[in-house]
């Protein structure tokens, strides 16, 4: 965090402060740092953060390592700030970090392709039986409603995320970019919901004026299987991976079908770790689409067939398993590539929804809305992006890999958070140990 710390201040320094200068106690850079250890530290609310934080020794601690942090704020007086701040700096902040970490070429050793593989996918957040603000998107739940009967229909509250991570395929998840589904102000009941494929299209051009020349390949599931956002992957130059259900895009099956006993030289066979596979490709489908399908567009398609052999529990025999993966590709494929599109990037989109589940189960109280008041809701969920970034990095670093390899990752943070809590750091060793040169290096 102190190597890091410079970015995000004065990124975060630049936010404008609406409180009275005659009036405040804390700087807005002290308030952030305070919410942002608050979930390095994998407190679940903000009355744990509070009561735990402001320990006198645990604040004397903080202090040797964090200079800034002359005295500890209320969690109370950040909710107060991020309700009427601008949290989208919060966010600016996070992509400076990411960009400099691209710019030293710190995961240059991981790309797809000379690509960044970023995946998109969308979850719930939290849901809410009362309606507490207007951008909260709502659905129905119950059984239905007789339309002649006097009951009302029951509604059901939810806030729901489009998150865009980097996914390497050493397991490493980037949290990158938060687009929050919302009703905008002043939508009629005529007018439907926000929805994923909408949000897609924001948070990509998002992505783009952030990453203008960054090469991309997108990581998406079945959802995003459709002419507009190809189309738009392509107007950006992006490649892209997208898994190709049954059923979807009929024509694209059609093709697939007639030509891919037709090549028959569009094949690899090979064993990976365990797995038995078996590829086939059909190059060069032509797909139209949209108003009478006037656009088209040129995509490939590849399969993957494969088994391999475990211990059923119950029998204790060894039995074979099989699974059968479709993507679609924006690249031709070949015996050169097809490994490394299909294996080391499309099968690693599971690394977004891995931290879905670590962000809601794992410390980090992804569901919890820490605040009911929109804006200090979404500042408290890009500071929680941000912690999570930075953990990952510490726990991919050569320095602490073992540290967490050894105790796990919830562990290994409340090793850290436990000794903060002692008088065992020697200031003098502290001091000289900041001070020291330091290259973050992942292993």
């Amino acid at each position: 965090m102190r190597r890091m710390l410079p970015v995000l201040l004065k990124r975060l320094s630049k936010i404008p402060d609406p409180r009275n200068p005659k009036k405040t106690k804390h700087k807005l850079t002290v308030l952030m740092l305070y919410g942002l250890l608050a979930f390095v530290f994998q407190y679940g609310s903000r009355r744990a953060a509070n009561a735990e934080l402001t320990r006198p020794m645990f604040e004397q601690n903080l202090r040797l390592l964090f200079p800034q942090l002359e005295r500890l704020p209320h969690a109370d007086t950040l909710f107060r700030v991020l309700a009427r701040i601008d949290v989208s700096a919060i966010e600016q902040a996070h992509l400076e970090l990411v960009k400099q970490l691209i710019r030293n070429k710190t995961f240059a050793r991981y790309l797809i392709n000379n690509a960044y593989p970023v995946g998109i996918d969308g979850t719930q957040k939290i849901a809410f039986s009362m309606l507490w603000g207007e951008h909260l998107l709502q659905r129905r739940i119950g059984p239905k409603v007789d339309p002649d009967s006097e009951d009302e229909q029951q509604y059901q509250y939810y806030v729901y995320v489009l998150e865009a991570s980097l996914c390497f395929r050493n397991g490493m998840v980037i949290p990158l970019m938060s687009e929050f589904l919302e009703y905008a102000p002043g939508d009629g009941e005529q007018r439907k919901q926000d929805c994923e494929t909408k949000a897609f299209h924001r948070l990509a051009a998002r992505i783009k004026t952030a990453f203008p020349r960054l090469p991309v390949m997108l990581l998406l599931d079945g959802l995003y299987a459709n002419g507009p956002i190809m189309e738009r992957c392509r107007s950006y130059h992006w490649d892209f991976m997208i898994v190709l259900k049954d059923g979807s895009l009929p024509s694209v099956w059609e093709e697939v079908r007639s030509l891919g006993h037709e090549q028959p030289d569009n094949r690899l066979q090979q064993r990976w770790g365990e797995r038995e596979q078996d590829f086939q490709w059909v190059n060069a489908i032509h797909y139209a689409y949209g108003p009478n399908a006037k656009k088209s567009l040129e995509v490939h398609v590849v399969t993957c067939r494969e088994h391999w052999q475990v211990v059923d529990p119950q029998t204790a025999e060894i039995v074979t398993q099989e699974s059968r993966h479709v993507w679609l590709s924006s690249r031709p494929l070949s015996r050169l590539n097809v490994h490394t599109r299909c294996n080391l990037g499309a099968r690693y989109r599971w690394g977004i929804e891995g931290a879905f589940l670590v962000e809601k189960h794992q410390g980090y109280a992804y569901e919890h809305a820490f605040a009911k008041q929109w804006n200090a809701m979404k500042g408290y969920h890009f500071l929680m992006r941000l912690a999570h970034l930075i953990n990952t990095l510490a726990r991919f670093s050569k320095e602490l890999a073992g540290l967490f390899a050894q105790l796990g990752v919830q562990a290994a943070i409340g090793l850290i958070r436990t000794t903060l809590t002692g008088p065992w750091l020697d200031p003098v060793e502290i001091e000289q140990r900041l001070n020291r040169p330091f290259r973050l290096r992942l292993r």
